[in-house]
Order: C-alpha cells, then sequence, then structure tokens
C-alpha cells in the first residue's frame, strides 16, 4: 500500500501537469496536430485524473484510521476508487476521438438490459424489506431458522437490502449465539422458508424440548419419574406459571435399561442454560437415590460398574472368579491364534457391533505371574477391543489351578 506521502506528491505532480495542459490547450497551442485541441485536453484530464484519485485516496485512508477501520476497508475502497478513474480516463478518450456519442447509443441499450437483470435481486430485496416493516413477519431481536441454509440465529437489524443475523451454534454447536454477524439478502426472503422461534406479540418464545436418561431394568420407575419431573418444575417454574404446561415424561425400551424422556416447555433462546440445569439436578438426585440407577452399554449400570474400576473386585456365583475392569495393557495377546480371511472377517464385524453397542459380555481370563493375565475365552472379543482403542477391559478373572 503507497504511503500517504507519496500519493501527495503524485498529486502534486499530476495536476501541476494537468495545469499545464489546459493552459496549451486553452492558448491554442496543440501537442498533436492531427487530433488537434482535444489530445492536449485529453492528457490534462488525464493527469486530472490522477491527481484527484491520489487526493481522495488520502482522504479515504484518514477517514477509515480516524474511525479506527480495518486497513482492508482501505484496500476496498481505493480499489473501487480506482475503477471508478479508470472507467473515467476511458470514456475522456472515446470523447478525445468522437466516438462517444455512437459508443455510448450501443452501450446503452445492452446497459438498460443489464441493469433491469441486475437491479433484479435488490428490487426484490427492497419490497421485501418494505413487507417485513409492515407486516413484521419477525423483529429484531427474534429468532429466526431458515431450513434450506441450516442456519439458525438471532435478528440484529433488518436493512433495505440485507438482514444482519447473530449466528447461533455453529461454533460452539449449541443454541446459544457466537456473536458472528451473517448477512442474509432480503431478496431471499422470497424464495426460502423462515421459521420464526418468537410467536408475534409474544415477549419470550417457549419451545417443547427434551432431557433424555437411560435406567437400568431394577430400577425404581416411579421414582425415577419423580426425579425428573422435580428438575423440569425447579429449572422451568416461571415457564410453567406462563405457559400453564406442566412437564411430562415419555418412555421406550432398549437393550440397556429403559430410555425415560423429559419433556418440558423451555425459552428457545436460553435452552443450553436451562438443559444444563435440569440435567445437574437429575445427575445430583440419582446419585442420592439407591432406588434408581444409570444403564450405559459398557458395564450396564454405573453404580455397579463403579465397583468393578481399577483392581476392586466383587463376588461373582463363583467364588473362585472375579470380575474386574483389567487394563488392556496387562492382558498377554493369544499366541496360538489363527490369523485367517475369516477370522479377520469375525474380528471386523465384532469391532463393528462393539462400537455400536458396546462390550455385552466380558471376557475371561487366567491370572499369570507378575500380575499379568491370559486370556481363555473371548479372545477376538479382546482383539476386538484392542483394535478400538480400549484402556481397560471388563474381565471374569479365574484363579491358576494348582
Amino acid at each position: 500500500m503507497k504511503s500517504t506521502t507519496s500519493r501527495f506528491l503524485t498529486a502534486c505532480v499530476a495536476g501541476a501537469v494537468a495545469v499545464a495542459f489546459y493552459a496549451l490547450h486553452f492558448s491554442g497551442i496543440h501537442l498533436y496536430e492531427k487530433s488537434g485541441a482535444l489530445f492536449t485536453w485529453y492528457l490534462g484530464t488525464l493527469a486530472l485524473i490522477v491527481s484527484s484519485y491520489e487526493i481522495l485516496a488520502i482522504g479515504i485512508v484518514h477517514f477509515v484510521r480516524m474511525h479506527e477501520g480495518p486497513e482492508g476497508e482501505i484496500r476496498m475502497l481505493t480499489r473501487f476508487l480506482k475503477f471508478l478513474a479508470v472507467l473515467a480516463a476511458f470514456l475522456a478518450l472515446l470523447y478525445t476521438f468522437g466516438v462517444l456519442s455512437a459508443v455510448s447509443a450501443t452501450a446503452g441499450a445492452f446497459a438498460g438490459m443489464l441493469l433491469g437483470w441486475s437491479l433484479q435481486a435488490p428490487v426484490s430485496g427492497l419490497a421485501a424489506w418494505v413487507l417485513v416493516t409492515l407486516y413484521r413477519p419477525f423483529r429484531v431481536n427474534d429468532r429466526v431458522y431458515l431450513p434450506s441454509w441450516g442456519l439458525l440465529g438471532d435478528v440484529r437489524q433488518v436493512g433495505a437490502m440485507y438482514t444482519v443475523l447473530n449466528q447461533v451454534g455453529g461454533s460452539v454447536g449449541s443454541e446459544e449465539a457466537v456473536g458472528r454477524s451473517i448477512l442474509i439478502p432480503n431478496a431471499v426472503l422470497f424464495s426460502n422458508v423462515m421459521v420464526n422461534y418468537t410467536p408475534a406479540k409474544q415477549e419470550a418464545s417457549y419451545i417443547l424440548d427434551e432431557v433424555i436418561i437411560r435406567i437400568t431394568y431394577d430400577s425404581n420407575w416411579e421414582a425415577a419419574e419423580q426425579i425428573l419431573l422435580r428438575a423440569a418444575r425447579a429449572a422451568t417454574a416461571d415457564i410453567i406459571a406462563a405457559t400453564g404446561k406442566e412437564p411430562y415424561i415419555r418412555s421406550d425400551m432398549y437393550d440397556y435399561g429403559v430410555y425415560l424422556r423429559l419433556r418440558f416447555m423451555t425459552l428457545a433462546t436460553d435452552r443450553p442454560r436451562i438443559t444444563h440445569e435440569i440435567t445437574k439436578f437429575i445427575f445430583r438426585e440419582v446419585q442420592q437415590n439407591p432406588e434408581v440407577d444409570f444403564a450405559i452399554p459398557y458395564v450396564y449400570s454405573v453404580k455397579k460398574g463403579a465397583h468393578a474400576m481399577p483392581r476392586a473386585e466383587v463376588d461373582n456365583t463363583n467364588e473362585d472368579e472375579k470380575v474386574a475392569d483389567l487394563d488392556v495393557n496387562e492382558i498377554l495377546p493369544p499366541t496360538d491364534a489363527p490369523s485367517t480371511p475369516a477370522v479377520e472377517q469375525e474380528i471386523a464385524e465384532l469391532m463393528d457391533r462393539i462400537r455400536q453397542m458396546g462390550l455385552l459380555q466380558p471376557i475371561v481370563v487366567e491370572r499369570r505371574e507378575g500380575g499379568r493375565y491370559a486370556v481363555i475365552a473371548g479372545q477376538r472379543r479382546f482383539e476386538a477391543c484392542r483394535r478400538l482403542g480400549y484402556k481397560r477391559i471388563p474381565a471374569v478373572v479365574r484363579e491358576r489351578p494348582n
């Protein structure tokens, strides 16, 4: 980018050249006899355009920096100014050769057609702005969603050509505004569906939300439901009072337990915080209630699995067998396991099932000297878990017979 000093010197020199050529032109002295006075006039005009460009560029630089604007804005404005300068020089050249009228007539026809085509979107945008202003399908601070674009945001400004949204999600994967402005051309409002989360004449927008937990089959269902309902009522008491809609439970069965779906009305613009408060309440209550237990695929039960965490063992049906959560590195890999295409295919299928559903059945190991274990049943399950990156694996521990 040129410095202000160099621009000023260029403007002064170009201005002096323009004055000189205009002086020659008006005094009747012509540098090129075939074109007469117009050639001298053109050179003076060209120098005047250069001088004007440099002076205006200096003004742009000072204006942007005075308002603490970015340097990129200076480049953008000066490039546009340069385009206007080149266009002015080209028109002056056409005038010098006396073809400006003929070129203007031809270009005018195309320009009219091009102008009509190029103004289609701005005119549509202006019309959309008028309709939004009069009918107000959405207002400033409303949360709107454009399904075709997958875009969710809070309306910051509704202008003549663009609607500015504060993007929701995107960088954090949540329904919270991230402070990133997105310009939506008003013209697209005629051809795209827009969902307004805030109903008309209502200060706050309420939507249905849910929090899902999975409990074991031996949990007290009624106690679990009461925990969920208390959590929703504690976090959304003001919303219940405003809407008159109480939270409720829906459920379905699953391989590892029962899904309980807590459904409640929430604020569209404050959904993550409310969900966090409900989840925290549920977690705390379940931890304190011995009749309710979370079910997870890996060890079926959080509380029962906790008793099998590193080295803590629990009795199995056989006093000689123990169930433990073992470090994979402590288990000796099988040395006699054949490696054939059929075996590899079986291990790959096991990996897919374990990745989706977890390890349904622990392996069986036998204790060896030095704190190591040998796999005596479930070699392929062990290999599948090892390839999936498991750090620990549930195992039935048997003592080596004497």
